[in-house]
Formats: C-alpha cells, structure tokens, sequence
C-alpha cells in the first residue's frame, strides 16, 4: 500500500486505481498518460510481463470510454535485453493500442539509448501513423538533429527538458542554456510540425512561449504535467480551454519514482515535510 505521503505522485498500486484517477482526471477536463512503474530489466521475461499489462490497459482504457493514453520506458520493456526485444514488446503494445483507439506514448531515458528509441519509434509510426509519441529531452545537444528526422515521421513530440544527468560531453551546461533551447526547439516544432506537439513542462515562462507560438502558427498542441505537480495550474488550463494531459504513474515499484520527485522540486520537498510533521 502506498503511503498518504507518496499518493499524491502516484495514482496506488493497481490497474484499478489508476483507471480511477484517469477517470478522475476527465472530469476535471484533462486527460490521462497512465504510466506502468518499472524500468532497467536485464531479464526478457519481466520486460514481457509489463509489455502484457500495458496491452491489458490500453483495453481498459477503451473498454471505460476514458480519455487516456499510455507511456512506456524503453528500459521496461526490454531495451537493457536488446534492440529486437525492446522493439518487438512496443510493436506489441502499439498494435493492440491502435486496435483500441488508444495513443502511445514512448518515454526517453538516457542519451545511450536514444538513438534505438528513435528507431523503433520511426519503424513503428510509419506501421501506425499518428498512433505514437516519443519524448525528446532539450537538454541534449543532438535535439534540434532528431527533431528535424522526426518532422517527416507520422509522430507526436513531447518535449520536456531532460531529467537525466547527461556527461557534459552531450548535453548543455547551465539551466539557462536549457531553457534556451527549449524554447528555441519549441519555436521549430510549432513551425515545422502538424502531427503532435506536447509541451511537456511545468515552467510558466515556457508554456506562455507555447501559447504565443500556437497563436503565431496555429499548430495544435497540448500541455502535459506530472501528477502531483501543480495540479490547481493543470485545472485552470483545462479550464481555460488548453488541452491538458495528467501523466499518471502507478504500481508496487513506486518508492523510486515517489523520491525522485521530492528531489527535484523545492515544492514537492516542502510538501513532503508537511505530510510528515503534520503541518
């Protein structure tokens, strides 16, 4: 059982009840990206495991009429194993989404294993066109390259700034050099794209440059922010009219996830604090 402290990132531990906060989520006008925790097996058999319940959800998902989609880690689904493992586990969950009607999202881990995401993603899309989404970390120096391949790819881009801590060797150096090109490679992905931009950030000063640029260009976009992570902003999107997507992480692996993001937030530290001493 997850903790009161860590349910506010993670949606329980079941199928179940992350159906239930998807369904949570469309009532307040957003949709959900549902998120199987799990990520680095060197072993085939768990990476099958999780591609089964992922083609499990994606059922449930149509079966409840919900507005959601899924996300996968190439780690989870057997990227550590080999390029034809993770390769054929997504094709799988991809085939049985497309049957549903149900998007596909592909996470982005750490910059060795972009290139075999890219591929697989590309293989796959061109199978199923406007069907996937693959994440692109701005923070990498290789970005703006792999998002001109993927403007003739019938893909969705999710840029997000990067989490992973990159050698200096392929990734810029400074914050500021971060959010630079964030918002340099969203002005290319409104000029250059017409089949998916997610913004993936909780910065304001990047979704106001997401905003202008919808206005400048027209090209369709949607705002997608974690659970737990300024959620009132999530709602007042929605509310608002932007098309806002909840990325909704669930399962019995969720202590590694729960503390990666006290990490990373001052706020969500100071959340956690309060849950503890009762303030």
């Amino acid at each position: 059982m997850i903790p009161p402290i860590a349910s506010r990132f993670v949606a329980g531990t079941t199928a179940s009840g992350a159906l239930d906060h998807v369904s949570e989520c469309n009532e307040a006008g957003m949709g959900g990206i549902l998120n199987l925790l799990g990520e680095h097996y060197d072993d085939p058999e768990p990476a099958a495991e999780d591609a089964d319940a992922y083609c499990h959800l994606v059922s449930e998902l149509a079966s409840r009429g919900l507005n959601g989609s899924v996300s996968v880690k190439p780690s989870q689904i057997g990227i550590d194993v080999g390029p034809d493992v993770f390769r054929d586990n997504f094709e799988r969950i991809v085939e049985t989404a497309a049957a549903e009607d149900v998007f596909v999202w592909c996470d982005m881990e750490d910059h060795t294993t972009t290139d075999t995401t890219l591929d697989a993603v590309e293989a796959t899309a061109r199978d199923h066109p406007h069907g996937v989404g693959v994440a692109i970390q701005a923070n990498l120096t290789r970005t703006r390259d792999d998002l001109r391949r993927l403007a003739d790819v019938p893909a969705a881009v999710r840029l997000v700034k990067g989490a992973y801590d990159e050698p200096s060797s392929v990734a810029l150096d400074s914050k500021s050099a971060v959010d630079d090109a964030y918002e340099d490679h969203l002005e290319f992905l409104f000029r250059e794209f017409d089949q998916g931009v997610a913004v993936g950030s909780h910065d304001p000063a990047m979704l106001q440059v997401a905003v202008d640029l919808h206005k400048e260009y027209g090209t369709p976009f949607e705002i997608q922010m974690l659970m737990g992570v300024r959620e009132d902003a999530q709602r007042e999107l929605a509310a608002k009219g932007y098309e806002v997507n909840q990325y909704v992480p669930y399962g019995d692996k969720w202590m590694q996830y729960f503390y990666r993001r006290i990490r990373e937030r001052k706020e969500n530290a100071l959340f956690a604090l309060r849950a503890v001493v009762g303030v």
